[in-house]
C-alpha cells in the first residue's frame, strides 16, 4: 500500500476525516464482509475505527453536502446501533444466568450493575485512548460537560433498570417493552408545544399499552405488571430523555468524541455506588468473570452494544431527528428477538447454562407487533393543505 497520504488524510497518513468521508467509511465497512477478513484485518480495524472514533467529528453531520446523501446512511447508523443494542438482550440474559450459577443467591442489582459499571468505564478508556492520541482531548467547553452529564445520568438509571428487569422478563419481551419511549416523546412534544395529541398519538398510546400488556401477560383483572416489565418500562422512560438530551439545539457544534468519553465516564461512575453496596464481598468482583467464555461475553458487551452502538446514536440521531430515530430504534426488538432464536444455545454451549432458543408465539407476535404498529402510527403527520394562491 503506498504510504504516501491520500486526499482526505492529514499529515503522516492519518485520516482526518470530515463528515463525507465518514459516510463514505460507514457504507463501504457495510460491504466489506464480501472481502476476505483474514487477509484485510487492517482494512476492517481502519474503516471501524473511522466509523466509529474518527466518525464523531466536531462539525455536525447535518453540514454535508446534499449529494452525499447524509440522510440515508445517518438511517443506516441508526439501524446498525439498533442492532448493537438488540444483541445485548440475549447475550445479557446468557450472561446473568451464568454469573448467578457461580454465585446462587446473588442479588441481579449487583450483575447488572458490575457488567454495566465494567462496559462504560472500559468504553471510556478506550475512546478517552483514541483522542489522546489524536491530540483532540483538549478544548472542552461549558456545552459539552452539560450534555455529557445529562446523558451520563440518563444512560446510568435506564441500562441498570432495563437490564435489571432483564432478569425478570424474557429477551424479546425487554426488547419490545424499551421501545415505549416512542410513546413518550410524541408526548412530551403534544405538552410541551401545548397542543391537543393527534389522533395518531392517542391511537397509538392505545396500541402501546394493549402490546405490552399481551407480552408481559399482565393479569386484566388485578393490572399488576411484573418486576421485569415495570423496570423496563422506567427504562423507557429514561431512554426518552435520553434521545432528546443528546439533540438539544445548543449542542449541535458539541464535539461527539469529547461528550462520549465524559458520559461514558458518569455513567460508569454513577453505578459504582451501587455495585459496592449490593456485592456480596470484594471476590465476587473478580469470581463473575473468572473465565474466558465471560470475558468473552463482557467484550462483545462492551465493544459492540456500548461503544459502537451509543457512539453511533450520539453521532447520527441529529441528521434524522427525535420522532425519525425513535421509529428507527423500532428494529432493535426485532434484531434481539431474531437472534433469541438463535443465540440461546450457542450460548448455553459456550458458558455451560440450559438457555433455549425462543420461539414464535402468538403473544409475542401479537404483543410485538401491536407495539411496533403504535410506534409507526404516532410518527403519522397530517397531510399538508396546499397552499392558497
Amino acid at each position: 500500500m503506498p504510504s504516501n497520504p491520500q486526499p482526505g488524510q492529514g499529515k503522516g497518513g492519518v485520516a482526518s476525516i470530515d463528515s463525507a468521508t465518514r459516510a463514505w467509511s460507514l457504507g463501504h465497512l457495510l460491504a466489506s464482509p464480501c472481502i476476505s477478513l483474514p487477509n484485510n484485518f487492517q482494512r476492517y480495524a481502519s474503516l471501524y475505527c473511522q466509523t466509529v472514533f474518527l466518525g464523531c467529528a466536531p462539525r455536525p453531520l447535518m453540514s454535508i453536502p446534499a449529494n452525499t446523501h447524509a440522510r440515508p446512511v445517518a438511517i443506516l447508523a441508526l439501524v446498525i446501533a439498533s442492532a448493537c443494542w438488540g444483541l445485548s438482550f440475549p447475550v445479557m440474559h446468557a450472561l446473568s444466568a451464568a454469573q448467578s450459577n457461580l454465585l446462587p443467591g446473588v442479588s441481579s442489582w449487583f450483575i447488572s450493575s458490575w457488567c454495566l459499571t465494567l462496559r462504560f468505564l472500559i468504553a471510556a478508556l478506550l475512546v478517552g485512548t483514541w483522542y489522546l492520541w489524536q491530540g483532540q482531548l483538549r478544548g472542552w467547553t461549558r456545552l459539552e460537560i452539560a450534555q455529557a452529564v445529562g446523558l451520563g445520568i440518563f444512560t446510568a438509571c435506564g441500562m441498570l433498570l432495563q437490564m435489571d428487569g432483564l432478569s425478570y422478563t424474557s429477551a424479546s419481551s425487554s426488547a419490545f417493552i424499551t421501545q415505549s419511549y416512542c410513546f413518550f416523546l410524541p408526548v412530551f412534544f403534544a405538552l410541551r408545544d401545548r397542543r391537543l395529541p393527534r389522533w395518531p398519538v392517542m391511537l397509538g398510546c392505545v396500541l402501546v399499552l394493549l402490546g405490552i400488556g399481551i407480552l408481559s401477560g399482565v393479569d386484566l383483572r388485578n393490572m399488576v405488571l411484573g418486576r421485569g416489565e415495570w423496570e423496563t418500562l422506567g427504562a423507557a422512560v429514561f431512554f426518552s430523555a435520553q434521545i432528546l438530551w443528546t439533540e438539544r439545539p445548543h449542542y449541535a457544534n458539541n464535539h461527539v468524541g469529547r461528550v462520549s468519553v465524559l458520559a461514558f465516564t458518569i455513567t460508569g461512575a454513577l453505578l459504582i455506588p451501587i455495585v459496592a453496596i449490593t456485592a456480596p464481598s470484594a471476590s465476587a468482583l473478580l469470581t463473575v468473570y473468572s473465565s474466558g467464555p465471560l470475558l468473552l461475553c463482557l467484550a462483545v458487551l462492551t465493544l459492540i452494544c456500548t461503544l459502537t452502538g451509543m457512539v453511533l446514536m450520539f453521532t447520527f440521531q441529529r441528521s434524522v431527528g427525535a420522532l425519525s430515530a425513535a421509529v428507527i430504534y423500532c428494529t432493535e426488538p426485532l434484531f434481539a428477538s431474531g437472534l433469541a432464536f438463535v443465540l440461546p444455545v450457542l450460548l448455553s454451549g459456550l458458558l455451560g447454562i440450559s438457555y433455549a432458543n425462543e420461539h414464535m408465539t402468538t403473544s409475542l407476535l401479537i404483543g410485538g407487533l401491536l407495539v411496533i404498529a403504535a410506534n409507526l402510527i404516532v410518527q403519522i403527520k397530517p397531510a399538508e393543505k396546499p397552499s392558497q394562491r
